[in-house]
C-alpha cells in the first residue's frame, strides 16, 4: 500500500515542480542592479534583501559577481565598449559601401563571363 502512494506524489510533485518552473520571476537588468547595490551597501545582511525579494542568496552571489566583472572589464577599457555612436555609424556606413562594391564587382565578373564564353563568338 505504501508504494502506491509514493507512486501517488511522484507526478503531484513533478507538477508542482513545473508549475514553480514556469511561474518563476523573471528579474529585469534594473532590478538585479538595485538588489545587487542594496547588498553591496551593507546596511542589512545579504540574506535581508534575499529575503525580501525571495531569491536565494546563491544567485545573489552569481549576479555580484557578474556585476562587478563587468564593471572591472569596462574600468580596465574594455576595448568593446569604447566606440562611441558616431564610430559605429560610420564604420556601418562603410560597410555597406563596401559591400555595394563587391556585389557590383561580382554582378559584372559575371556578365564578363558570360560575355567571354557566349555560342556567338
Amino acid at each position: 500500500m505504501r508504494q502506491k502512494s509514493t507512486r501517488a506524489k511522484e507526478p503531484a510533485e513533478k507538477t508542482v515542480r513545473d508549475i514553480r518552473r514556469r511561474t518563476r520571476k523573471q528579474y529585469s537588468v534594473e532590478e538585479k542592479i538595485r538588489i545587487v547595490l542594496e547588498g553591496l551597501r551593507g546596511e542589512d545582511s545579504i540574506a535581508a534583501p534575499c529575503r525580501r525579494e525571495g531569491i536565494a542568496e546563491s544567485l545573489y552571489y552569481s549576479w555580484s559577481k557578474e556585476f562587478l566583472e563587468a564593471g572591472k572589464k569596462r574600468l580596465a577599457g574594455d576595448p568593446a565598449r569604447q566606440a562611441n555612436t558616431g564610430e559605429v555609424g560610420e564604420l556601418r556606413q562603410e560597410m555597406r559601401d563596401m559591400k555595394e562594391l563587391v556585389a557590383d564587382m561580382a554582378l559584372e565578373n559575371r556578365l564578363l563571363k558570360k560575355r567571354s564564353w557566349s555560342p556567338r563568338n
